[in-house]
């Protein structure tokens, strides 16, 4: 199969591969279109990611309630996949769901994430993941406040904000 793609990040895209979107030129950044699929070994991913990160994006691992570094909205700015960096959600959208994780109405673009059936720990839910990278980024429920009345419970861990003050 031919593939294109940067060997600096090992982004790859495959002619005519469905739900991809054109990669934007160099420079370029595109809230509407994720960028093209992010494709890693398992060793490339662990070499990238420190093993908190790596349980979470790639073991759908959960990191422990009240933990994170964004519980609480704070800075504006957008957040980004840990993996990959492809933008996911928007501090406007951010909401105090007092629940021990960052909880979101909606993501920036749903074109940003995969919604899959979880059916672990013995229930049902659907895990979100990061349409760019599939990376496990948390859950989405039906409890959230208008105008979606939804809770998007994502790991501090699997997001990056970006434009936040230098700490």
């Amino acid at each position: 199969m031919d593939q294109s793609g940067d060997v600096r990040t090992g982004e790859t895209s495959e002619p005519g591969e469905p739900g991809l979107a054109p990669a934007p030129a160099p420079g370029e950044t595109s809230a509407r279109t994720p960028g093209p699929k992010v494709r890693r070994t398992e060793a490339e991913w662990r070499a990238l990611l420190s093993p908190e990160r790596f349980a979470i994006l790639r073991e759908a691992a959960t990191e422990p309630p009240w933990s994170g570094r964004y519980v609480r909205r704070g800075a504006d700015g957008i957040y980004t996949c840990g993996g990959c960096g492809a933008r996911l959600f928007q501090s406007d959208d951010q909401f105090e769901a007092h629940c021990g994780w960052p909880s979101f109405t909606r993501p920036e673009d749903t074109a940003a994430v995969e919604l899959v059936e979880d059916r672990s720990h013995g229930m049902v839910r659907t895990e979100v993941r990061c349409a760019a990278c599939g990376s496990h980024l948390g859950h989405v429920f039906d409890d959230g406040p208008e105008p979606t009345g939804q809770r998007w419970c994502i790991n501090s861990l699997a997001i990056d904000l970006q434009g936040e003050a230098a700490s």
